[in-house]
């Protein structure tokens, strides 16, 4: 079985028990944008962060997709003079017009999915894509596109196991479901030698989300709506988290190669 069948089948395997789904009052599959907001906490020194700016020394174009609010883009800022914004929630891309706005950066954003919005994106220096690629099980076309928009580097991070891992022990819980293993980055990086790509890796410790993202105020209704429970379990489930806070994944892995652009866009 190929590397990118593994990834598929492993991503399969996180879907949540039709039962369950159907008993949600609240759909389970959202982004919490406060999380993905640009404010004091954007990382710029992190590995990610470094890699990216070392190809766009002394300056270039970023294309941010799956931006969110573009934490991941604008933290390239003054280095990134253009960054463009792909995402498929509006309200994501509304949030990063007006961080660009701030920033004093030149900006676009397209709305729509990867890889199929990539025919209306144009080239550019650095691709940067992250947290994105556990949510995407055609991780192959996925990849080619980042790799073919990308003039001088692609630069993709990933938690090094999966972003929901910090909530097995509430699933096992409350629904008495045991939750997978697997993917982790080394799958991805398996996908990426199998596509022979020239990877490059380094493992760091994860910066913090944004700063409203981390209010506890906000995780049990977070935690509520990931379990597809209803509103009055929440007094049962603060007191659960009480016991056992949620342990998100604290590494990131940096994956970047070679962009195979050459100078279109």
């Amino acid at each position: 079985m190929s590397a990118a069948q593994q990834w598929a089948d492993h991503l399969e395997s996180w879907g949540i028990p039709q039962a369950i789904l159907d008993a949600a009052p609240e759909s389970p599959w959202f982004h919490d944008q406060a999380a993905f907001a640009v404010d004091d906490s954007v990382p710029r020194d992190s590995v990610s962060a470094r890699v990216a700016r070392e190809a766009l020394e002394p300056s270039g174009t970023v294309l941010d997709v799956g931006c969110g609010g573009g934490r991941s883009s604008l933290a390239l800022v003054p280095e990134a003079t253009h960054v463009t914004g792909v995402d498929t929630a509006e309200h994501m891309l509304e949030s990063f017009a007006g961080s660009a706005e701030q920033a004093g950066v030149s900006f676009r954003t397209v709305q729509g999915a990867w890889p199929d919005a990539a025919s209306q994106v144009e080239a550019a220096d650095v691709v940067v894509c992250h947290h994105v690629l556990y949510n995407v099980k055609p991780i192959v076309p996925f990849l080619r596109a980042l790799t073919d928009h990308a003039r001088r580097r692609v630069v993709v991070e990933v938690t090094t196991v999966h972003p929901t891992s910090g909530l097995n022990q509430a699933w096992l819980h409350f629904h008495g479901v045991t939750r997978p293993a697997k993917p982790t980055w080394h799958d991805v990086v398996a996908v990426a030698h199998e596509m022979g790509l020239e990877v490059n890796v380094e493992v760091s410790l994860r910066h913090p989300y944004s700063t409203a993202a981390v209010d506890p105020v906000r995780q049990v209704p977070f935690v509520r709506r990931r379990l597809c429970l209803p509103v009055n379990r929440e007094p049962e489930i603060a007191e659960w988290l009480a016991e056992h806070p949620i342990r998100n994944p604290n590494e990131v892995a940096t994956l970047w190669w070679p962009g195979t652009a050459n100078g279109q866009g």
